[in-house]
This record gives structure tokens, C-alpha cells and sequence, in this order.
């Protein structure tokens, strides 16, 4: 099994997710700068062309961030960063599709749409037009969260779960390129300075992260 990866805030959610549980895998590098992975050679391996990907022993390849943390937490189940129970993982889950559509979306096609322009605008439909009501629902959003913290170290309770690093390395990204926290939001502040003492935090930054100054 081996991790392709890249810079950017998706890898990072792997390699902390990886981090917390002690997982250590092979690696190989796609550059997403370059626009490797919307290539055909790497498209042939994974057709949605994102980065990371999982490729697994016989050659097959998982995609989608979530779907890898959820593999690999089958794979590995302690410590726990989705759930125990059917009941911990519903709650999990319900938590990662609000705060996904909702808050991390809005803050990556902000930044697409946005400061990430020229680097997406052949890759994808971009709508500048868009991004600065994009953001502004992010910040929304995070309001809303914020308000729902005031006695939970995390986003699902009393310990750490994947949708935590999910956020945490979208906002640390956000915060570099035109989304940066807001300190009127107390409850959310206190949650990003828990993540970003974590070990996890640090070493599952990309190499590349100080010289493109972004966190990802």
C-alpha cells in the first residue's frame, strides 16, 4: 500500500490523520503545482484527478480524503478518530458533511476563485464572482460552530475525531491566502490553538510549505 501525495491542505488531512494513529506508509509525489495530476498518466491511475490517492497492494486505487481516513481507520482502529459505535460513527459523520458543505468548501472555491485564480482557471470552472460571497458564508457558518463549542474541546464532543483535522488544515491553509481566523470567534480560536499544539500539526505539514508560504 502507498500514499500518493502533494502539497496542499487534502494531503495534510492524510498524513495527520496518519500521524494520530501512527500510521507509516510509502509515499510517492504528484505536483499539483505543475498540474501533474490532471494528467493522463496520472489520470489513468485515479480519473478524478485529485491528490491524495491510496494505492493499494493489488494496484487499485482509493480516492477522496474521507474515504482513505475511513479505510485506513478500518485498517487500524485505535486510536479512535471516527467512532467506537455505529452510533459514535453516524455522529462523526454528521458533524464532517455539516462542517463539509458548509464551511470547507466555501473557504477552497474561495480561494480558487479568489487568490488561487491563475493556478485553477484551466483546471476547473472558476466563478470569481463568487468568492468573496464564499467566504463571507464560511465565516458564517464558522459563527454558527463557534456558538455550538462553548463546552467541547472538539467539533463531536470530548475527543479528537477526523472531521477536527478536517477543519483545522483547511482553516491553517485559509488563514494564509485571503480567510484569516477571526479572533472575535473564542470558542473556535481555542479549538485551532488545541490542533495546532498537536505534533500532528507540525509534522504533517509539506516540506514545500515555508517556501510557497502556505500551510498545506
Amino acid at each position: 500500500m502507498k500514499l500518493i501525495h502533494s502539497f496542499g491542505p487534502n494531503p495534510r488531512k492524510v498524513r495527520m490523520f496518519m500521524a494520530e494513529k501512527g500510521i507509516t506508509l510509502p509515499t510517492e509525489e504528484v505536483d499539483i503545482l505543475a498540474g501533474d495530476n490532471r494528467k493522463d498518466a496520472y489520470l489513468k491511475r485515479n480519473p478524478g484527478g485529485q491528490s491524495p490517492a491510496l494505492e493499494l497492494d493489488d494496484g487499485s486505487i482509493i480516492a477522496e480524503t474521507a474515504v482513505i481516513c475511513e479505510y485506513l481507520e478500518e485498517l487500524h482502529p485505535t486510536p479512535v478518530l471516527i467512532g467506537r459505535t455505529p452510533e459514535e460513527r453516524a455522529h462523526s459523520r454528521t458533524w464532517q458533511r455539516r462542517v463539509e458543505l458548509n464551511i470547507t468548501e466555501n473557504i477552497y472555491n474561495g480561494f480558487r476563485y479568489a487568490e488561487g485564480y491563475e493556478l485553477f482557471k484551466d483546471r476547473l470552472h472558476c466563478i470569481p464572482a463568487a468568492a468573496a460571497d464564499l467566504k463571507a458564508t464560511a465565516q458564517e457558518r464558522l459563527a454558527w460552530l463557534d456558538g455550538l463549542m462553548e463546552s467541547k474541546p472538539f467539533i463531536c464532543g470530548d475527543e479528537l475525531r477526523f472531521i477536527d483535522i478536517g477543519l483545522y488544515c483547511c482553516m491553517d491553509f485559509g488563514k494564509d491566502v485571503g480567510q484569516p481566523l477571526n479572533p472575535n470567534l473564542k470558542n473556535i480560536s481555542a479549538w485551532f490553538a488545541r490542533m495546532d499544539a498537536r505534533p500532528s500539526a507540525t509534522s504533517s505539514l509539506h516540506p514545500a510549505w515555508q517556501d510557497l508560504k502556505m500551510r498545506g
